[in-house]
């Protein structure tokens, strides 16, 4: 006989209890949610990367409208349940809905802890919970002024990362002495105070807010010290409670959270609850792997098997933020009962400390290089005794035993039942053997039928490592994984079908390949107008709709909202009358700051967006084009002064060096492409850390590719020798084509040439001479289609102030 279940909210929690109770009893129940937002589940713990901008819903969202549909799931959105009739067995919402159940389960959540000060309800006080409070943060920091995070845990770093990535100048106010205090001992701490400081965030900690001071919406923070500290807009982060509002009023057992036992079930025999909102054995959580727990034991109550029981274990801490790496778990407070080990390395920014007691590790913190956690997380919950390996302990599992291991020997060391994912409980074992079981080939098949990875994501590497482990070559992560959440083909599959199918229209793309979407979105448009450039550069119409503001205006925007303006210089080249063009714009437009630029040229920043025409216009008449420092392509050659100046120099870097520039420039690439001519091995212009060098000797010219120097550090590799100018501008030209061609969309060249193969790339380039010169041939064809004046013509429409955008431009926000 079919029950009716009702399920008071639609969180991560109640959503994954239904995804087990689907699975052990299907049929069993009718099921009614009613969720007070207005939209379907999503992951609440990837809010942090919408707000920063790496993510957006959509690739957020746990189960869409169709799963509810396939699975005969009622669904009322933005309906809140404000009555619970027990003897009647019904609940009610603020919209006038009535349904019964059997069987009912309150996932009500938290509820943000605003802090009782003046000046609380002021427009512009947030908190940081949902999808509105993002939303609100978004549309706040498009003003980018000041923003105030009072909290600083992991929700309010979070909120200062997203909101300073934005654009926005934020100041964090901590009322402990260090940041994440509940999760990371001081020290850690400090270096995480560090890192931030360093990406431009003020962290006031000791800091203790008297009032929110304004007049009609917030305009600063006062502290109890005195200190004013002005801000537009201020985001509580510090803390939550469980929200039992409705359980108490419907007369159920009620402490901190509402009371339930270790299967669940609240004081009412028909009642269960579970999430943030329960209480279980006097404690309550906010973490998702124990929620995660409690559905899973919830869901097997509901289906009738009544062994399953909650139990408490400690759940890591990681903060989701982007290039910073930290992990904690357990008790690392300090006490006469227990010892420590501890490594630092200030150079590399590593701190790790392990707690220890009685010869077992209690907790764990480490902060800058993480790998070990997992294995650090399997010897607590084992309470494994490390006497034996006391003294390498603190290096990590790839140490014990002898001689180093590397990362992968050391996945592969772990026992089968070593936890990889903490947010789903998903050990190595179960990986492996569903991998090999249901012949699973992608990362996202992986999550789909195990979890792991699909929370928070930070499992990720080790979950792919696995994948490696147990497939073995046949397992390419890049290439398995689908450009966006819009298709399920990877870069590589695309890039064949667009050639193959003859498809030259973005919505002949979508159509043929059976996109998921209508238009497509932010990651898949940029990516398919690149592979249409560069397949049919003499057909394809450059879709103006997949560029961004930068590409638009030829300029990169700053965090204050005004524009950074580059003019190309040619081999870092300049003379006194484009010197006084570029001084008499600094005048004319009042331009805060000039400066010399890394590549050799001169940036105008602080430019208002109204007044970039008439700048590009002024620059124009000087003779000037775009460096295009915001480009996917040729942004600059950077050379030395070579044989006509200095005294070592063998050959003619400059003259070298500009002729690639004015060859190649307006060549749209996967990724950004800065080259450099050095005219001796001396290597002024610092030739070995670039996409593509080249080093001037006495005998010719040695091209070296594949360098870094940003995020990744990594010297070049030696392509090989020439002889002539000539010779070395078509390999130069043939090897950027043939990256162009082979690369994936924002891939770039060392991450390309590791792929592909040092030697393949070499074969190819230095040792066919027709597949170099083809090479060569397809690029000079496809500039003839791509250098066009980027200020010719203004876009008439909604922005006067945009112009055409060059077929040339790169294709992403991201400045120089």
């Amino acid at each position: 006989m079919t029950e009716k279940l009702v399920i008071i909210g639609n969180g991560m929690a109640p959503g994954r209890m239904l995804e087990h109770l689907l699975e052990k009893a299907p049929g069993h129940y009718q099921v009614t949610i009613f969720n007070a937002e207005p939209r379907v589940n999503y992951d609440r713990i990837m809010l942090s990367p919408v707000l920063s901008g790496e993510k957006d819903y959509e690739q957020i969202i746990i189960h869409g409208d169709g799963w509810y549909i396939k699975h005969g799931i009622t669904l009322y959105k933005g309906h809140r349940i404000v009555a619970i009739d027990r003897d009647a067995r019904t609940v009610t919402s603020d919209h006038g809905v009535t349904e019964s159940y059997d069987k009912l389960v309150i996932a009500t959540g938290s509820v943000p802890f605003i802090i009782p000060v003046p000046g609380n309800t002021l427009p512009g006080v947030i908190t940081y919970r949902d999808l509105d409070d993002v939303q609100a943060m978004l549309l706040a920091a498009q003003s980018r002024e000041k923003a105030v995070v009072i909290g600083g845990g992991l929700l309010g770093l979070e909120a200062a990362a997203g909101l300073a990535g934005r654009g926005m100048d934020v100041t964090v106010l901590h009322v402990m002495p260090t940041l994440m205090d509940r999760q990371l001992d001081p020290a850690a701490g400090y270096l995480l105070q560090k890192e931030l400081e360093g990406r431009g965030i003020k962290i006031v900690c000791k800091a203790n807010t008297k009032a929110i001071v304004g007049s009609g919406k917030v305009e600063g923070i006062e502290l109890d010290d005195g200190r004013i500290i002005p801000a537009t807009l201020v985001v509580m982060a510090v803390g939550i409670r469980p929200s039992v509002g409705l359980a108490k009023e419907a007369g159920l057992a009620v402490n901190r959270g509402i009371v339930v036992d270790h299967g669940m079930q609240t004081s009412d025999g028909s009642i269960l609850a579970l999430g943030e909102c329960a209480e279980v054995a006097g404690q309550v959580y906010g973490l998702v792997a124990p929620l995660y727990e409690m559905a899973r034991v919830a869901a097997s109550h509901l289906a009738g098997d009544r062994s399953a029981g909650f139990v408490h274990s400690d759940t890591p801490t990681k903060l989701k933020v982007t290039g910073i790496e930290l992990f904690s778990l357990g008790d690392f407070a300090d006490g006469d009962d227990r010892e420590e080990i501890v490594l630092r390395d200030a150079s590399a920014g590593v701190y790790k400390r392990l707690v220890l007691k009685e010869n077992r590790i209690i907790g764990t913190v480490l902060y800058g290089e993480t790998s070990d956690g997992a294995w650090f997380n399997d010897l607590k919950k084992k309470a494994v005794d490390i006497a034996e390996m006391r003294e390498t302990l603190i290096f990590g599992q790839a140490y014990q035993g002898g001689a180093p291991l590397d990362p992968m020997a050391a996945v592969a060391a772990l026992p089968d039942d070593a936890e990889i994912c903490g947010c789903n409980g998903v050990c190595k074992g179960r990986i492996v053997s569903t991998i090999t079981d249901k012949g699973l080939t992608s990362l996202d098949d992986v999550r789909a039928h195990t979890k792991a990875s699909a929370s928070c994501g930070s499992c990720t590497g080790l979950v792919e490592q696995l994948m490696t482990l147990t497939l073995g070559e046949s397992y390419n992560p890049a290439a398995v994984q689908p450009m966006c959440g819009c298709t399920d083909l990877g870069h590589d599959d695309v890039r064949r079908l667009i050639k193959a199918k003859k498809l030259k229209t973005i919505p002949a793309v979508m159509q043929e390949l059976e996109w998921k979407t209508s238009c497509g979105c932010a990651k898949c448009r940029p990516a398919l107008n690149y592979y249409l450039v560069c397949d049919w550069p003499d057909e394809y119409a450059d879709d103006y709709q997949s560029r961004f503001i930068n590409e638009r205006v030829h300029a990169n925007i700053q965090k204050d909202g005004t524009y950074s303006v580059v003019p190309r210089m040619w081999g870092g080249v300049t003379n006194a009358g484009e010197l006084r063009a570029i001084a008499d714009v600094v005048d004319k437009f009042e331009i805060p700051l000039v400066k010399v630029t890394g590549g050799q040229r001169i940036d105008l920043l602080g430019i208002e967006k109204e007044d970039l025409p008439a700048v590009w216009a002024d620059l124009g008449k000087a003779g000037f084009v775009s460096g295009q420092a915001y480009a996917k392509g040729l942004r600059t050659v950077k050379t030395c002064v070579g044989s006509d100046w200095c005294r070592f120099g063998t050959q003619d870097s400059t003259g070298l060096g500009i002729k690639i520039e004015k060859f190649m420039w307006g060549s749209w690439t996967p990724a950004k492409l800065k080259l450099a001519v050095s005219g001796c091995p001396r290597n002024c212009a610092e030739a070995t850390c670039k996409d593509i060098g080249v080093i001037c000797v006495d005998s010719g010219f040695e091209i070296h590719f594949a360098g870094a120097a940003g995020l990744d550090i990594k010297g070049t590799e030696v392509l090989g020798l020439v002889r002539t100018e000539g010779e070395a501008m078509e390999h130069i030209v043939a090897l950027t084509q043939m990256y162009r061609e082979q690369a994936r969309y924002l891939e770039r060249i060392y991450k390309w040439a590791k792929r592909i193969g040092l030697e393949e790339i070499r074969r190819q380039i230095i040792g066919d001479a027709d597949k170099r010169k083809a090479y060569y041939d397809r690029f000079v064809f496809s500039q003839k289609f791509a250098q066009v004046d980027p200020w010719s013509e203004r876009v008439s429409g909604k922005d006067k102030h945009e112009f055409k955008p060059m077929a040339t431009v790169g294709y992403n926000q991201a400045a120089e």
